[in-house]
C-alpha cells in the first residue's frame, strides 16, 4: 500500500491505495467522490474526466499513486456550496444532460477549457469535448450550454 497526500478540490486529501489502483477506483471507493463514472475503463469515453494540474485526463487511466503532490479537480469541486457554477446552470437551461453518465467528465472538461479559453468559437468547443461520449443528448444542447455560459462568464467578469 502506499500513502499519498494531495489537494483535491483545493482540499489537501491523505489516502493509502494498492500501487495498482486507479485514480477513478480511489476517489470513488476511497473518498467517495462518486461523480466520476466509470464508463469504459479504457480511457475512451470521458466519463471518469477529471482535472490533474489543470490537464483534463481520464482517471481510468491514471494510477491514485500518481495523484502524489498533484491538484485534482472533480465535478464535486465545480459548485461553491449549494451555488451551481454557472456551467452547471446552462447545462440544466439548456437541458444539456439527460442519462448523468457523461455529464460530471463534460462539465470538468467544460471548465478546464473556459478557464484556458473564456471565448471559444463552437468548433473549440466541439474539439475540446471530442473525447468526452455521449449517447443520449445528440450533443446540440450541449455546445449551446457551453456557449451561453462562456459568453455569462465572460460578462461577470
Amino acid at each position: 500500500m502506499i500513502h499519498v497526500t494531495t489537494t483535491i478540490n483545493g482540499d489537501e486529501t491523505e489516502f493509502v491505495c494498492d500501487p495498482r489502483e486507479t485514480l477513478l477506483d480511489v476517489l470513488r471507493d476511497r473518498l467517495s467522490l462518486t461523480g466520476a463514472k466509470e464508463g469504459c475503463g479504457t480511457g475512451d469515453c470521458g466519463a471518469c474526466s477529471v482535472t490533474v494540474d489543470g490537464t483534463v485526463v481520464c482517471s481510468c487511466l491514471v494510477l491514485g499513486a500518481e495523484a502524489e503532490g498533484k491538484e485534482i479537480g472533480t465535478v464535486e469541486g465545480i459548485a461553491t456550496g449549494e451555488d451551481l457554477h454557472p456551467i452547471q446552470q446552462k447545462f440544466l437551461d439548456h437541458a444539456a444532460l439527460q442519462c448523468g453518465i457523461c455529464t460530471p467528465g463534460i462539465l470538468v472538461a467544460t471548465k478546464a477549457l473556459l478557464e484556458k479559453h473564456p471565448d471559444p468559437t463552437e468548433t473549440q468547443v466541439r474539439y475540446w469535448l471530442a473525447g468526452n461520449l455521449c449517447r443520449c443528448t445528440g450533443y446540440d444542447k450541449i455546445i449551446r450550454a457551453v456557449m451561453d455560459a462562456a459568453k455569462d462568464m465572460r460578462s461577470a467578469a
